[in-house]
């Protein structure tokens, strides 16, 4: 993968603009709520079910062959974005505590609501897996 840097703009913080994916698999990761794995939702708000819902969509990127780094877009469905400004460093240190300092193009929404009772964030993301054991 190759992070692109558009000419002129600032560098984006904790995203990317652009990522241009060499040959490799596609996996497609539904989206992921902050619950167990009995499907209870975890407590602690925000901050926890971000937690718990990047843990989900990383087993199950792990589950098909791959690793964080090689998650390429994410998505973030919000139903709090007065929250969301609140806990930004909390959630950044989550972020990095799963992922480093890898940062793939992202967007957040916020929404009415979500499908599963007493869910307020929901992840889907994309992830390109190379082809080989070289990780090219």
């Amino acid at each position: 993968m190759e992070i692109i840097q558009v000419p002129g703009w600032p560098r984006p913080k904790g995203y990317s603009n652009a990522i241009v994916v060499r040959p490799g698999r596609l996996v497609v990761l539904a989206g992921q709520v902050g619950w167990d794995e009995q499907e209870r939702i975890v407590p602690g708000g925000l901050v926890a079910q971000f937690d718990r819902a990047l843990h989900n969509v990383l087993v199950a990127l792990a589950a098909a062959g791959g690793q964080p780094e090689h998650l390429v877009l994410l998505r973030i469905y919000l139903t709090d974005r007065e929250a969301y400004l609140r806990d930004q460093a909390a959630l950044g240190q989550v972020w990095r505590a799963r992922m480093g300092r890898h940062y793939p193009c992202m967007c957040g929404l916020v929404i009415a609501g979500l499908v599963e009772d007493g869910a307020v964030v929901e992840l889907e993301g994309l992830a390109v897996l190379p082809d080989d054991a070289t990780g090219r």
